[in-house]
């Protein structure tokens, strides 16, 4: 993984953001620490085994659709299954190592 550090993108509260595998993060936030780059590691994962175009196609459709159900973004943000592997499993120092394949969709029916 490649990162950048910037002081303009990702916009908003957001501190980093994986794009192919290349993470753009605030430096005006501070350096990633473990747990952050093993979170941004995870969404490569994930974007690998979807082929980086499907994974942002269910990514921005999963999103759209918690929105609607919670009708607040930040909420839809937080359970996007996704977001929900990458944060539950961040602080396991070996899980990417030990991680399935599409072990994201466990965490599409726990939302």
């Amino acid at each position: 993984m490649r990162i950048i550090y910037n002081r303009l993108f990702p916009f908003g509260s957001y501190w980093a953001i994986n794009l192919c595998g290349i993470i753009l993060a605030r430096g005006d936030k501070g350096r990633l620490g473990p747990q952050e780059m093993r979170h941004e590691y995870i969404h490569t994962l994930q974007q690998r085994e979807m082929l980086f175009v499907a994974f942002y196609v269910f990514y921005l459709a999963e999103w759209f659709v918690r929105l609607l159900y919670y009708r607040n973004a930040r909420t839809a943000y937080w359970n996007i299954s996704f977001e929900r592997e990458a944060y539950h499993c961040q602080a396991q120092l070996r899980y990417p190592a030990k991680r399935k394949p599409f072990a994201w969709i466990h965490y599409l029916r726990h939302a």
